[in-house]
């Protein structure tokens, strides 16, 4: 038989919350007030990988690096989905297996079309 939570069941999820945010903010600001305030040119210049700073950051380049990332999250996103179903395939019986078909079947689709339009030919 279970019994009905009470706010006083969440108190120890509460305090543990307002130690950790309270952790946090006393760190940043004992780290911003003892840190050391030494501001130089070489401090304060943009560094990015070792390489010195050559012209404008914002020139524009080719669309297909943002098809590329776009299409590696879709489907890598789509891949977490099959995990669930890896591990409680047996269970699903096999309704589970013809869904999985099915959802395996339209991502493919989406491969061919995506292989058809060629985005993915960097020529």
């Amino acid at each position: 038989m279970e019994t009905a939570s009470t706010s006083v069941d969440f108190l120890p999820i509460l305090f543990q919350v307002i130690v950790a945010l309270g952790f946090v903010v006393v760190t940043l600001v004992a780290t911003h007030y003892l840190g050391p305030k030494r501001k130089t040119a070489d401090k304060l210049s943009t560094f990015e990988a070792g390489i010195k700073v050559i012209g404008n950051a914002r020139q524009p380049f080719s669309i297909k690096y943002f098809l590329v990332a776009i299409l590696f999250v879709l489907f890598d996103v789509e891949v977490i989905f099959m995990y669930p179903w890896a591990v409680n395939f047996r269970d699903l019986g096999m309704d589970g297996m013809i869904e999985m078909f099915v959802f395996m079947g339209t991502l493919l689709l989406g491969f061919i079309y995506v292989l058809k339009k060629k985005v993915l030919d960097w020529n």
